[in-house]
């Protein structure tokens, strides 16, 4: 029986190793992505605090003196006195109607501006919340962890490529399981062999524990991690969600301010201050912009007791009296919206925090090898199957003469 599930995992790994390592080793470059940006450029996210902060208006403006034709999207404002203040921007000069998928999976109506597509492509002001000056400007698309994130996504080409990451994700799902299978000793005796990485062993069985070992031990997180990437590959698997929960694959539309003539929106430091009010002990809070003069000004705040990374909040104000109109608590949201916005934070591991992420890492890089040490594992078999039938040959032939 054993013979069998070793041609499923042979084959199987053969069919969609590449891929699979692929993305894996971007996966463990993903993981601590926002870590390493800080550290690489700490002058993006570190200032030093100061007694009084200028309005988020100054802002703006600097932005928009300093890049001409910028239309800023959204500000994002943290707790932390030493954090900059970060702009979302766009060059584009107009904006569509677009369906997306929300960080629950979930769809809505929501604008995006031409080109980006939903994928990160967006650009970002870094300002000094105390002086007003503008820091440094980035832009995702441009970056190191874009192409990885491409790599990871779709393998930079796109819808066949995330049909082909989907395929082998769900190929490795099957590896896992059948390895989990063959790794199991027939007798008990040889458990203690099956958990230990013997080190002071020849190439091979250090191969041979690298390949077998440390997959015992990485199987469970990896085929988590495998699991919930599925739900950014098929749209079935992303409503099944909602189906096996029971719940409706889609947001209620926000509200709409009541359009007043002649009136003026309300500037971002009125919002932030309703913010502050409304929603507080926020982490952050990210103040979104009407896209035209019925809809409402989207509030997103992350409070600082949240259970993992998406699970935000969000208030609706009316742009023209700032009155709270609408909103969409994490808490209040369908089983199903939050099943799935808790996909993302068990795919990267940050659902257990720190720890969780380095295990996210190891296991990804872990994954990274099996592939490579799988397949010299297959080629010592062969050889030594080779050896073998070479070996019973010379007898057959000696014991006829």
């Amino acid at each position: 029986m054993k013979n069998f599930f070793r041609n499923i995992h042979l084959y199987l790994s053969l069919a969609c190793g590449l891929v699979i390592a692929v993305v894996c080793f971007t996966g463990a470059a993903l993981v601590f992505e926002k870590e390493l940006q800080q550290t690489i450029y700490p002058e993006r996210y570190k200032v030093e605090a100061g007694q009084n902060r200028v309005p988020l208006e100054q802002l703006v403006t600097e932005l928009k003196s300093k890049v001409p034709g910028a239309k800023v999207n959204s500000v994002k404002v943290y707790d932390n006195p030493t954090r900059s203040v970060e702009l979302s921007y766009s060059l584009e000069d107009g904006t569509k109607k677009a369906e997306v998928k929300h960080e629950d999976g979930s769809k809505g109506k929501e604008e995006k501006g031409k080109g980006e597509k939903g994928k990160g492509g967006g650009s970002q002001a870094f300002m000094n919340p105390y002086t007003g000056e503008l820091i440094s400007l980035y832009t995702h698309r441009n970056s190191f962890f874009y192409t990885m994130f491409a790599l990871h996504r779709w393998l930079l080409v796109d819808e066949p490529g995330k049909l082909i990451v989907g395929i082998s994700t769900s190929m490795f799902l099957f590896i896992i399981l059948t390895g989990i299978i063959l790794w199991w000793p027939k007798k008990m005796k040889a458990l203690k062999q099956r958990l230990t990485l013997k080190l002071n062993g020849g190439w091979k069985r250090i191969n041979h524990d690298l390949h077998i070992v440390i997959g015992f031990y990485t199987a469970i997180f990896l085929f988590a991690f495998a699991f919930t990437g599925l739900a950014w590959s098929f749209e079935w698997f992303n409503d099944a969600i909602y189906t096996v929960t029971g719940t409706e694959n889609k947001r209620p539309e926000p509200p709409l301010s009541t359009v007043q003539v002649g009136a003026t929106p309300i500037t971002f430091d009125k919002a932030f201050t309703i913010a502050k009010t409304e929603l507080p002990d926020a982490e952050f809070y990210t103040l979104g912009t009407a896209k035209d003069s019925a809809e409402a000004i989207t509030i997103t705040a992350m409070p600082k007791d949240a259970a993992h990374e998406r699970a935000s909040n969000q208030i609706y104000l009316d742009q023209y009296s700032g009155a709270r109109i609408g909103q969409n608590f994490f808490a209040e949201r369908n089983l199903g919206q939050r099943v799935r916005a808790t996909f993302y934070p068990v795919h990267v591991g940050s659902i257990g925090g720190l720890p969780g992420r380095i295990i996210a890492f190891l296991s990804c890089l872990a994954g990274f090898t099996f592939p490579i040490t799988g397949i010299i594992l297959w080629i010592n078999r062969l050889n030594k199957q080779k050896k073998k039938n070479r070996k019973f040959k010379r007898s057959t032939s000696s014991e006829l003469v």
